[in-house]
C-alpha cells in the first residue's frame, strides 16, 4: 500500500526545534544513514507544535539536507507533509517537510 501525502497547513502552529537536526539513521547495528532518491542524506529534526489552542505535540520530521535551525529556534516547516504508515498493526504518522527554516524576527512564519 503506498501512503497518500497529506499536506499540512502551519499558517496557525508554532513550532520549535527542540533537538538539534541529525542523520536519519536506517540500522542502530550497521549506522546506515536514511538518504533520499538522489542520494542525499535525510536528517530528522524534533520539533514541539503548538496550535492555535494551546495543545502541544513532540513530532519528527525529516528533510533532505541539513536545516540551518538549531535547539530553542522557531522554525518555518515548508512544504510539511504527513505520510500515515502502518507496520505490524502499529500505525502512525511520519512528516516530512521540502525545507525547515529558522523564523527571521518580524517576519511571518
Amino acid at each position: 500500500m503506498r501512503s497518500v501525502p497529506i499536506p499540512v497547513d502551519t499558517s496557525k502552529l508554532s513550532i520549535t526545534c527542540v533537538k538539534a537536526p541529525r542523520p536519519r539513521v536506517l540500522n542502530r547495528d550497521t549506522g546506515e544513514i536514511k538518504t533520499d532518491k538522489n542520494g542525499n542524506t535525510v536528517y530528522e529534526v524534533t520539533v514541539s507544535v503548538e496550535d492555535e489552542f494551546g495543545r502541544i505535540e513532540l513530532v519528527k520530521i525529516g528533510t533532505t539536507g541539513e536545516p540551518p535551525i538549531t535547539t530553542g529556534d522557531s522554525v518555518n516547516a515548508v512544504g510539511l507533509l504527513g505520510y500515515v504508515w502502518e507496520i505490524a498493526g502499529r500505525w502512525g504518522i511520519a512528516y516530512r517537510a521540502s525545507a525547515l527554516l529558522p523564523v527571521r524576527e518580524g517576519a511571518d512564519a
